[in-house]
């Protein structure tokens, strides 16, 4: 672009220069033919001053005076002048002409004076174009240059400052796998954008890393929930076998052997409902559903299971109109998932009072079930969605670790929201929050 608008200048002015070098000499050629052939010699007297005064001597300014004969015959003329014959034609044909010869340019006009007809013909070399415009070209040439070399140092100075950044980041994630998935993208006060890539890049990083570690303690603990009755099963069948047996011994082995196949079972059944609720399934049936009739129900389910239960509801935040307690769901789903929460709540409480508290608002359903058991480390919480952890102080209680994983998938699957807090040898509460059934 930059030879381009240059080129264009120089083309441009270099072209503006000649034509204005042959008007200059067409002037003084006319200025010439007046005070050479004007019978005023006065007039011709001024036109001569006026020429010696106010116009600039040409640079090898030269003036050629000849009469056209009556017989025309330019061949003469231009032997004794050394002027170019079809110069001379053109000059008599129309009335004046241009050429140039080397560095000279030439201007001729026909000047008819008393009958007579002369050729007036003026040239020099145009200084300006052969000075003037030489400098401009290198002056040009220079800039371009030099405007090249700047815009070629601050190109590599940029791209510097903007992509090695980039290429930091791309060497560092390179270097992260799976056996390293803890390092991070170091931020030395780069641009906002890189800074923006770099927290990106750490925020996937991190979330990564929550996976792989959820994977490897879910398999961990599976394979030892899985591994504690399998083993069970095969050491009391080995046991068995060693030595004929009676049938008292016979029974009370398969009862175990029973016991422990039922606990496989309800491990199995838990983690494929688990999975089955951890993705989106159109096939499932969503009705309008009373969330206080749901907490009834699984009250009465609880009561008949758990007889020492202590559960209250609590009225006092119920809304008037029913329609703010229905929302849309799956009854099953959503029963089973209020039933883990409540008899979470009474199995870690010792059957201590757990009050339900329902309340609503314009678009949601709130659902609070506060215990007085013996709570969740601080520092575990965050573990709790993970399925088969169980918080440290839980090791006197049965249980599997799969409940609220559970749990929160059923949320999850009615685009609600769960959310624990917890104070060790206090209490929990759970809050559940469910948008309203849309009802005209």
């Amino acid at each position: 672009m930059l030879l381009l608008f240059g080129g264009s200048i120089y083309y441009f002015l270099y072209n503006y220069s000649y034509a204005d070098f042959y008007k200059r000499l067409e002037t003084r050629a006319k200025i010439a033919a007046k005070y050479n052939f004007e019978a005023d010699k006065i007039n011709a007297e001024s036109f001569k001053i006026i020429r010696s005064e106010h116009l600039e001597k040409l640079s090898a300014e030269k003036e050629y005076l000849y009469r056209v004969d009556e017989n025309n015959n330019l061949a003469l003329t231009a032997k004794k002048s050394g002027l170019p014959l079809n110069f001379l034609a053109d000059i008599v044909k129309n009335g004046k002409a241009t050429r140039q010869v080397d560095e000279t340019f030439f201007t001729g006009i026909r000047h008819g004076s008393h009958q007579n007809t002369y050729i007036v013909v003026v040239s020099a070399k145009n200084y300006y174009a052969s000075n003037h415009l030489l400098f401009m070209r290198n002056v040009i040439l220079l800039g371009i240059l030099l405007i090249a070399v700047i815009t070629t140092y601050l190109s590599f100075f940029f791209s510097k400052r903007i992509f090695d950044p980039i290429k930091h980041i791309t060497d560092r994630v390179k270097q992260i796998s799976t056996d390293n998935i803890h390092l991070r993208i170091e931020e030395k006060g780069n641009d906002a954008e890189i800074s923006q890539l770099i927290s990106t890049f750490n925020d996937l990083l991190n979330r990564l890393e929550t996976a792989f570690e959820t994977q490897k303690n879910f398999v961990s603990n599976a394979s030892h929930e899985f591994g504690t009755p399998l083993t069970s099963i095969m050491g009391e069948a080995e046991v068995m076998l060693m030595k004929q047996r009676s049938p008292e011994e016979y029974q009370q082995s398969l009862v175990s052997i029973l016991g422990q196949a039922e606990r496989l079972n309800q491990i199995t059944q838990t983690l494929l409902y688990l999975a089955q609720t951890g993705y989106s399934n159109n096939r499932i049936n969503f009705q309008i559903l009373r969330t206080d009739d749901l907490i009834w129900q699984v009250k009465e389910m609880i009561d008949k299971l758990n007889p020492k239960n202590n559960i209250q509801v609590d009225f006092s935040l119920l809304p008037e109109n029913p329609k703010k307690l229905k929302v849309m769901g799956n009854r099953q789903l959503l029963s089973l998932a209020f039933m883990n929460i409540l008899t979470n709540a009474c199995k870690y409480s010792n059957n201590k009072p757990v009050v339900v508290t329902i309340a609503s608002s314009d678009e949601q359903v709130f659902l609070a079930i506060s215990d007085e058991g013996i709570g969740i480390p601080a520092s575990e919480l965050t573990f709790i969605y993970d399925p088969f952890f169980r918080a440290s102080n839980t090791r006197n209680f049965e249980g599997y670790g799969i409940g609220l994983p559970l749990t929160r998938n059923i949320i999850k699957m009615h685009n609600g929201h769960l959310h624990i807090s917890s104070t060790v040898n206090e209490g929990t509460t759970v809050q559940i929050k469910l948008p309203l059934a849309k009802i005209p």
